[in-house]
């Protein structure tokens, strides 16, 4: 009966997911590709391991997430490629006028997950973290130590975005689930 329940509750999140506004929802969703550009630019030039990292991440996700993101991760993945090399080109060459332009647009998405329900919200603000420190890491360093720089350590919090704490503490697939 509680696996049933579960399951349930698995639905009705995937379920509340669809029900977004559709321009709220691909805000969320150009949001991994902002996070990514955000992170892999820190120090300058964009780097293309952590880039074809978050490409990776986001197929992983697709399968491997939390249930409730997975439907939401399949999404990221049908043209992330594009959208991120559109991103790139679109944004300026230098890192502060980017950044700046990024963290702004990443701050639009802070209302849309202050709506969600409160499971919801949490597990995608968990997820945008995890995501950026996963880009963070996918470079530099030795055996795994200083692969975050200081510029990336800054910015992998993603302040502008609220902190959403959940009631929901099921680890059946929650973050830190590798990827």
């Amino acid at each position: 009966m509680i696996i049933f329940a579960a399951q349930i509750k698995q639905l009705k999140m995937k379920a509340l997911f669809d029900l977004i506004d559709p321009k709220a929802k691909q805000q969320l969703v150009d949001a991994i590709s902002q996070i990514t550009v955000l992170i892999a630019g820190a120090e300058g030039k964009i780097n293309k391991e952590e880039t074809e990292w978050a490409e990776k991440l986001t197929k992983i996700r697709s399968f491997s997430h939390h249930k409730s993101l997975q439907a939401f991760y399949e999404t990221v993945g049908l043209d992330f490629h594009e959208k991120l090399h559109d991103l790139i080109e679109s944004l300026p060459s230098d890192t502060e006028a980017r950044t700046k332009i990024l963290t702004d647009r990443l701050a639009e998405v802070d209302p849309i997950l202050q709506k969600l329900p409160v499971d919801l919200g949490a597990r995608l603000y968990k997820s945008f973290t995890s995501f950026a420190k996963h880009v963070a890491k996918s470079s530099g360093g030795f055996l795994g130590f200083g692969a975050i720089s200081a510029k990336e350590d800054k910015l992998i919090k993603l302040t502008m975005l609220t902190p959403i704490i959940g009631t929901d503490e099921d680890e059946d697939g929650d973050e830190e689930h590798n990827h």
